[in-house]
């Protein structure tokens, strides 16, 4: 039975961060004035991609294809517009929202598939769905939600194609779980031969491993079976740390049956760098009844999107973004959510609109007795950059032991971070020397990095965060002998090995 919930809070957590004085802190950030280097005299980089081009979501990645094209079909229907692709032309690889860095779904002069297709059949007595590659997490949410499902693991926004989450094995917020790989039970893919196969922990379990995480260059996947979760009212409970005690909150919070969901942050100000955090726990509220409609942050949040752009070159902003997360935001937006609100944002709804900067994204990930040292690294290395760290969320992921090119070889806390950079040649340089001293870092603690965003680890770098790297591509050599699957994160790393 579902009702209107009256008595649970509107405002969710991510709302009520930047609604406290979102509209203010715009304008007075403005009349304030950023600290950022002046752009005269420079290289500019990126930008819209011209006709014949593809650009994914850094801007950073301009390259020319032989065609772009809007696949809608499903099921048969999707495997025979495969196969036609495989069976000629110049070589194929298929995107959704395209919102890795790297050209991760950019086959350079080859065929660039989008698809767009929202199927989703759910089997609620088997608490799985079956869905379309293409289809998108709002997509899936607006289809579990009136059934009182949830996807059991995806990224904390909506707008990524649930076969491309598979393919980047990608990670959200509820704990205690591993990748979204761990959830999905089978996957149905055109082979480059054109094959048409099933492939699961049972049936082909190689091929599944290897596609889990394989960024679309094992085949075309059509459709995905995946395990769901109940939608819940939950509470979030906010703890004030020390920024090293978050290993430690996060153990706690993984011992606890309760907690369905967490996650933490960091104060960015360079003040007090890393050194304070704030962690936050969702347990089920006592009363499951008449659960309201999945939302968004909708209009406020959209609109109070000031506040955290006002931290731009901004010291002062920085720290009110930070009281208003740490003490405004607990008592307007500490009320009970249901899992699906949480989970229904779009990634514009913080999107940088300045045309001379972009948002790029870092993820690290750090076995737990190694995160003090992993924060101090960060302190070491970030701030004596040119790069304007706006944020970073960390989050929970068992071990991934069935990936080829597997992130979490034992569990990990995963540090995203997200930068503003300039779009010219030198603050690409800069982020590229940034990056690969950062990674060096984490190795050295026995962590990894993330590998859908920004081509600057060295090939060394590649090969100690990901040793099966060599196995994938010589596997993927006896797949695709003919290369009828590509893309610029083959030709950076794989190609050669």
């Amino acid at each position: 039975m579902r009702g209107t919930g009256a008595g649970m809070r509107t405002l969710t957590r991510r709302t009520a961060l930047f609604v406290a004085g979102g509209a203010a802190g715009w304008g007075l950030a403005r009349a304030s004035g950023a600290a950022l280097p002046d752009l005269a005299g420079t290289e500019r980089l990126g930008g819209n991609a011209p006709e014949g081009w593809l650009n994914d979501a850094s801007l950073l990645e301009p390259t020319p294809v032989a065609s772009h094209e809007m696949l809608g079909e499903g099921g048969e229907a999707l495997a025979d517009a495969f196969r036609a692709r495989l069976a000629g032309g110049p070589p194929v690889n298929v995107g959704a929202a395209r919102h890795s860095m790297g050209g991760h779904a950019i086959p350079p002069r080859g065929q660039a598939l989008t698809l767009a297709n929202a199927a989703v059949e759910v089997a609620p007595d088997r608490r799985t769905m079956r869905v379309h590659a293409g289809a998108r997490w709002g997509e899936v949410i607006a289809a579990l939600d009136p059934l009182g499902l949830s996807p059991k693991v995806m990224q904390s926004n909506n707008d990524f194609g649930v076969a491309a989450t598979f393919c980047v094995n990608a990670h959200g917020w509820p704990v205690p779980h591993g990748p979204m790989g761990a959830t999905v039970r089978s996957v149905r893919m055109v082979l480059p031969s054109g094959e048409w196969v099933r492939a699961s922990r049972e049936e082909n379990p190689g091929l599944f491993a290897m596609s889990m995480g394989g960024y679309g260059l094992t085949g075309l996947i059509t459709d995905l079976e995946v395990e769901v979760a109940e939608n819940r009212r939950l509470v979030p409970a906010f703890t004030d740390l020390p920024g090293a005690g978050m290993a430690q909150a996060f153990r706690a919070a993984i011992a606890d049956p309760q907690v369905e969901m967490a996650y933490g942050r960091l104060d960015v100000a360079r003040e007090r760098f890393f050194e304070d955090g704030v962690f936050i726990a969702y347990r089920p509220d006592a009363d499951q009844s008449d659960l309201p409609a999945a939302s968004g942050s909708g209009m406020l949040s959209r609109a109070a999107r000031g506040i955290f752009r006002a931290q731009l070159g901004n010291e002062a902003w920085k720290g009110v973004r930070w009281d208003v997360e740490t003490r405004l935001a607990p008592r307007i937006g500490g009320g009970p959510v249901t899992r699906n609100s949480l989970i229904n944002e779009p990634v514009v709804t913080l999107d940088d609109r300045d045309p001379d900067r972009t948002d790029i994204l870092h993820e690290y990930f750090v076995p737990p007795d190694a995160f003090p040292d992993f924060l101090q690294a960060c302190r070491e290395t970030i701030p004596a950059s040119y790069q304007e760290l706006l944020n970073v969320t960390l989050r929970w992921v068992d071990t991934d032991g069935e990936s080829w090119l597997a992130y979490a070889a034992g569990p990990r806390i995963a540090a995203v971070m997200l930068f503003s950079q300039e779009m010219t040649a030198r603050g690409e340089a800069d982020m590229a020397r940034m990056t690969r001293a950062l990674i060096d870092r984490v190795l050295d603690l026995g962590g990894s990095y993330y590998l859908p965003y920004r081509p600057h680890a060295t090939q060394e770098q590649f090969l100690r965060a990901y040793p099966r790297a060599p196995d994938f591509a010589a596997r993927k050599r006896q797949l695709d002998p003919e290369g009828r699957l590509t893309s610029t994160f083959w030709d950076n790393y794989l190609v050669d090995l």
